[in-house]
C-alpha cells in the first residue's frame, strides 16, 4: 500500500511536538509492516529536501506560513499522477481542505481543535485567521474517518457534529524503549520540571509564578524548564522580574537521551497548558517514574488520574498550584504512592498497539472506498 501524508512538520523540524511524535511513532512501524509511506511537509534551516527516516520518506518544500495553499497545488501537480492508495491529512494547525479536492480514500487525523484557544497564542489578527480556517473546514471534514488520541478531543469532536461511527479513538503510545526509568537518582535538592515546546498556550509563566511561592516555602528547590520555542525570550525575561532566574534552568533543545535523564531526575514534572490534545509529556515522564501535576483542562485531564498518577489543579490558579508541587514534595509516600501508580498506567499505552488499531482504521477506510 501507498500512504501519503499530510503535516505542516516532520518530527526533526524545532517546533515539532506531540502531533509530529505521533505520526512518525505510528507511520514508522506501518512502514515496517511493508507499507510504502511519504511524509509531504515545510521546510526549515538547514534541512535537506528529502530524505529517508525509519522507513518514511519525507518530502519537506515551502515555508511555515503558507504551506497550506502549496500541498493544495502540490496535490494536482504531482501526488494526483502518482496514485496513492491512501491519503492521510494530519490536521495540525490551519487545515488543507483535502476533503474538497482530493479523490484518494482520505483519512483525518486531529489531536484537537483549536477553537477559541488559539487567541492565547497568537496576536488577533493571526488567531483570526487560524480560528476562521478552522471554522470554514470543519463542515467538510465531517464527511470523512478521523483518528484522535484522546476522550477529550472524541467529545469534542461528536460535540461538534462529527459521526460517532467515522471518530475513532485511538490511545498515545510511549517508546518503552526510550522513557523508562534508568537508574539514574533523583536530584539531591528538590528539582521541579517542565517538558516541552515553549509556546504561549503553554502558561509556562504560570508555573515560572508558582514557582516564586514554592520557593518560599523551600529555599533550595530547582525549576528546569526542557525544551525551546518562541516564547523562550518572554518567560526567561519573567524569571529575571521574578527574581528566580537563580534557580531556573532552560535548556533549550535537548537529545531524547538527555529528556530521559531530566524525566528521571526530577521529583516532579508540571503542564500548565490551557488545552492539549493529549498529555504526552506527562505519560512520558510517568514511564520515568516522575508524577505530575497538571492543569485540569482537555487532554491533561485525560492523560492525568487525579491522586492516582498525579495531581489537577484549577488551570490559571497559581497558588492552588504551588499547593499541590508542595504537598508531592513534602510528602514522601504520597509521591512514592504516585510513583508507583503512574508507572503501571504508562505501562498501557504502547505505539504498536496504536499502529496496529490505524491499520484497522485504514482497512475499513478503504474497503468503504470500494464499494461505495
Amino acid at each position: 500500500m501507498r500512504i501519503l501524508i499530510l503535516n505542516w512538520q516532520d518530527i526533526k523540524n524545532p517546533l515539532a511536538g506531540g502531533a509530529e511524535v505521533h505520526l512518525h511513532e505510528v507511520f514508522e512501524r506501518i512502514a515496517r509492516m511493508g507499507h510504502e509511506v511519504t511524509l509531504f511537509c515545510s521546510r526549515f534551516d538547514g534541512a535537506p529536501a528529502s530524505e529517508e527516516m525509519n522507513g518514511i520518506h519525507v518530502i519537506r518544500e515551502g515555508g511555515r506560513s503558507l504551506f497550506n495553499y502549496l500541498v493544495l497545488r502540490k496535490y494536482f501537480s504531482t501526488f494526483r499522477r502518482q496514485r496513492f492508495d491512501l491519503i492521510v491529512d494530519d490536521m495540525n494547525k490551519i487545515p488543507f481542505y483535502t476533503p474538497f479536492y482530493v479523490k484518494e480514500p482520505l483519512l483525518g487525523v486531529t489531536h484537537h481543535l483549536f477553537g477559541k484557544s488559539i487567541f492565547l497564542e497568537a496576536s488577533f489578527p493571526a488567531a483570526s485567521y487560524v480560528y476562521l480556517a478552522e471554522r470554514a473546514a470543519l463542515p467538510m471534514y465531517k464527511r470523512i474517518h478521523f483518528i484522535v488520541g484522546s476522550p477529550s478531543t472524541y467529545h469534542e469532536m461528536l460535540s461538534g457534529g462529527f459521526r460517532d461511527d467515522r471518530t475513532h479513538l485511538i490511545n498515545y503510545g510511549v517508546a518503552h524503549e526510550s522513557f523508562r526509568q534508568t537508574g539514574i537518582p533523583k536530584s539531591q535538592t528538590p528539582l521541579i520540571g517542565m517538558l516541552g515546546r515553549l509556546k504561549k498556550y503553554k502558561s509556562v509563566d504560570h508555573l515560572l509564578e508558582a514557582f516564586v511561592i514554592v520557593r518560599q516555602q523551600l529555599p533550595d528547590v530547582k525549576l528546569l524548564i526542557v525544551g525551546d520555542g518562541d516564547d523562550k525570550p518572554r518567560l526567561m525575561s519573567i524569571a529575571g522580574e521574578l527574581g528566580i532566574s537563580d534557580s531556573v534552568t532552560f535548556t533549550g533543545f535537548v537529545s531524547e537521551e538527555n529528556k530521559v535523564r531530566c524525566l528521571n531526575e526530577m521529583h516532579i514534572a508540571v503542564n500548565t497548558s490551557a488545552k492539549e490534545g493529549w498529555g504526552m509529556t506527562a505519560i512520558e515522564a510517568n514511564a520515568c517514574g516522575t508524577p505530575t501535576v497538571s492543569s485540569n483542562v482537555q487532554g491533561l485531564r485525560d492523560a492525568v488520574a487525579d491522586g492516582e498518577t498525579g495531581l489537577l489543579y484549577e488551570y490559571g490558579n497559581r497558588e492552588q498550584l504551588a499547593e499541590k508541587i508542595l504537598l508531592l514534595l513534602r510528602d514522601e509516600h504520597l509521591r512514592g504512592r504516585l510513583t508507583s501508580n503512574a508507572l503501571q498506567w504508562a505501562r498501557k499505552f504502547d505505539w504498536n498497539i496504536a499502529a496496529e488499531q490505524t491499520m484497522e482504521i485504514i482497512e475499513r477506510v478503504l474497503f468503504e472506498y470500494r464499494t461505495k
